[in-house]
């Protein structure tokens, strides 16, 4: 197997709006209280034997840090998603970015093991953000997950110095 991580392009447009689609339905994320379109946002491709096998998306905030807004693996057990990491935090650091850091939420206990594995600490919980997001922007988002009520966003970081 070879994997392969590069910069989406904007040859990737319609790749990234059905990997995203797929994933979450749509590409429209909610977030922070707001909404943006995860598709306009840079990002990284990993390939796999030439085959679509995960897509990171990240913006970069004016405070020094890269926020890795979405994180999706198509093929698990690859490593794709690891190697996104990896490509997403040797890009901010050669940029000069502090940190890499992200939002998920409560429910999901999957991500939580996996971003604490690969050296990212919970810093911050947003209690009833994802309520509040619910209530004023998105309403389409689950109530709950594997009996899990999504309630709060929770935030993650990697130091990069």
């Amino acid at each position: 197997m070879n994997l392969v991580v590069r910069p989406v392009t904007g040859a990737d447009r319609d790749l990234v709006v059905d990997l995203l689609s797929a994933a979450w339905g749509t590409t429209v994320m909610a977030v922070h209280g707001e909404l943006y379109d995860a598709a306009d946002q840079p990002g990284f491709l990993a390939v796999a034997d030439g085959e679509p096998a995960g897509l990171l998306t990240y913006r970069v905030d004016g405070d020094g840090a890269w926020e890795i807004t979405t994180l999706e693996s198509v093929r698990p057990g690859l490593g794709a998603g690891t190697a996104l990491l990896d490509a997403v935090g040797a890009a901010a650091a050669a940029a000069g970015a502090r940190r890499v850091w992200l939002i998920t939420t409560n429910d999901n206990v999957h991500a939580l093991r996996f971003y604490q594995r690969r050296g990212f600490d919970l810093v911050a919980i947003h209690h009833d953000a994802v309520t509040r997001t619910r209530e004023t922007l998105k309403p389409s988002i689950p109530l709950e997950s594997d009996g899990i009520p999504i309630r709060h966003e929770l935030e993650l970081e990697r130091p990069l110095r």
